[in-house]
C-alpha cells in the first residue's frame, strides 16, 4: 500500500486530512519523525493558522529542510492551505514579512475583496492538462483563507481561483503539489483530487530526478 506521512510540527486540525487521504487508499502516519517521513511515498503538508506560525512550527520540527530535499529529489510533497503559501518565497501579514521555504519565488500577501476572509466553496479554473484536477475541473472546493499567492512559480501548472481579484488556487510542479483550498473538507471533489495525488506517484516515471513540470504558464502576476 502507498504510505503516506503528514507532516506533525503542531499544526492544528489535521486529523480530517489524516482520515481523508487514508480513505484516498493511503496508510497514513501522523509524524514528524524524519526517519518514517523519508521512508514514506509521499508528504503531506497541512497548514493553519498564520504563515509566521506554521514557518516556526516547520523550524522547530526540522520540516523545512525535509520539505526542500523532498522537492529537489522529485518526491511526492503535497501542501494544504498555509501549507501551500509557505512553498512560497514569503509571506506578508499586517506588513510583517516572514521568509517562507522559497521552492517558488514570491510573495503570499493579503485579498482584495469586499469580504474577508474568504471562506466557502468556489469553482476553481483548472489548466486542460491538469492532472491534480484530472475529473474535476468543474466542481467546487471549500476555501478559508485572507491571504494568497498571485504569481505563478516558472514550468508549473497553475490553477487559478477568484475573490475579488484572481489568485492562485493550486500549483503542479512536478512531483510537489500544492492547494490553497482543503481537499479534505471538499466532499467527493477533494477525495477525487486526494486518489489523483495518490494515483500520480505510480505515474511517475523519473523518480529523483528533480522538480519542475512542462505545463505552460506566465511567470506575471495573476490579472487583477
Amino acid at each position: 500500500m502507498t504510505t503516506v506521512a503528514v507532516l506533525d510540527y503542531g499544526a492544528g486540525n489535521v486529523r480530517s486530512a489524516v482520515r481523508a487521504v487514508a480513505a484516498a487508499g493511503a496508510e497514513v502516519t501522523l509524524t514528524a519523525d524524519h526517519d518514517v517521513i523519508n521512508d514514506s511515498d509521499g508528504l503531506l503538508v497541512p497548514g493553519v493558522g498564520a504563515f509566521s506560525a506554521v514557518m516556526a512550527g516547520l523550524e522547530n520540527v526540522g520540516g523545512v529542510d525535509l520539505i526542500r530535499a523532498r522537492h529537489e529529489q522529485g518526491r511526492p510533497l503535497l501542501g494544504i492551505c498555509v501549507g501551500l503559501q509557505v512553498f512560497f518565497a514569503r509571506g506578508v501579514e499586517h506588513g510583517v514579512k516572514t521568509e517562507g521555504i522559497g521552492l517558488w519565488p514570491g510573495a503570499v500577501t493579503g485579498l482584495e475583496a469586499p469580504v474577508i476572509p474568504h471562506m466557502g466553496w468556489s469553482k476553481v479554473n483548472a489548466p486542460a492538462d491538469s492532472a491534480m484536477f484530472a475529473g474535476i475541473g468543474d466542481e467546487r472546493f471549500y476555501f478559508v483563507h485572507s491571504y494568497a499567492a498571485t504569481e505563478p512559480p516558472a514550468n508549473a501548472t497553475v490553477t487559478t481561483a477568484r475573490h475579488g481579484n484572481d489568485f492562485i488556487a493550486a500549483v503542479e510542479d512536478g512531483t510537489t503539489w500544492a492547494a490553497q483550498f482543503h481537499p479534505e473538507k471538499s466532499a467527493e471533489a477533494g477525495a477525487r483530487l486526494l486518489r489523483n495525488w495518490l494515483a500520480s506517484f505510480a505515474a511517475d516515471s523519473s523518480p529523483g530526478s528533480g522538480s519542475g513540470s512542462t505545463g505552460t504558464n506566465s511567470t506575471d502576476s495573476l490579472s487583477s
